[in-house]
């Protein structure tokens, strides 16, 4: 079995492959702080609830964003499961080409959505990432990683107005049932949840006119994406798994 860790700000979503198909899905936080012993327990622990054996984990795979828990994490891997795992980064065997991108400069999750939006869907592809922030990277048709947008996540946002708007609750993030909203609660969900939708349907538009890839395939991922792409219609695709997925792709490619 094959350990797919996709390190993000919020979660740590673990991902087990066995040949190739995608088993099982796990997701621990992020910012709480862990050993190197407390992480090799807790996935250990996830995959015996499961009924999975720890002892088929032959290889790990890890795309992070976050440096400072790569070393527990990964010493956590190699005491528990005796697999050093493949850090994604510069060096390694991605298929994208990152042209003008410096690639010390590109975060890992951003390289494996391109990847996997490329080898599934085919290019010219824009990948649509909804995490803590919201990222738009569109790869050509060659493989070419173009141009990409960074944004605010729609939870990033929302815990924003909640802390630094004193009369703002904390709130669920929903899809309203209409943008006229009457309460304090729906004016806040209606605003960031239409936000991100218009931002959306902008964003996709305004890219497809600069590239001239009108036929440029549009496909999202995350947490919240499933939620966007009911209402955006220029969503051509929701992947839950795309980014476990392309770290998939890059460690077969290795």
């Amino acid at each position: 079995m094959l350990l797919a860790l996709d390190v993000g700000n919020t979660n740590i979503t673990i991902g087990v492959f066995k040949r190739k198909e995608i088993i099982e899905v796990f997701r621990i936080t992020t910012k709480l702080p862990r050993t190197s012993d407390e992480f090799g327990i807790l996935i250990s622990n996830l995959l015996k609830e499961k009924g999975l054996d720890e002892g088929e984990v032959k290889a790990a795979i890890i795309g992070s964003v976050v440096p400072n828990i790569m070393h527990s994490l990964s010493s956590g891997l190699i005491k528990y499961f005796d697999v050093k795992p493949i850090i994604v980064g510069p060096g390694i065997k991605t298929g994208i080409n990152l042209g003008r991108f410096n690639p010390r400069e590109v975060g890992a999750d951003r390289i494996v959505d391109l990847v996997a939006g490329y080898e599934i869907y085919g290019g010219p592809a824009l990948v649509i990432d909804y995490g803590t922030a919201t990222t738009y990277d569109i790869v050509t048709e060659n493989g070419v990683f173009l141009a990409g947008v960074i944004a605010p996540g729609i939870r990033t946002s929302a815990n924003v107005l909640y802390r630094d708007a004193a009369r703002l609750p904390e709130i669920e993030i929903l899809k309203p049932k209409t943008i006229l909203a009457n309460s304090t609660i729906d004016s806040m969900q209606a605003g960031l949840y239409y936000g991100v939708v218009g931002e959306t349907k902008y964003m996709v538009q305004k890219m497809k006119e600069e590239t001239g890839f009108d036929n440029m395939k549009v496909i999202a991922t995350g947490g919240l994406g499933n939620m966007i792409a009911q209402t955006v219609d220029e969503i051509d695709y929701y992947d839950p798994t795309l980014t476990l997925k392309g770290l998939q792709i890059i460690y077969e490619k290795q």
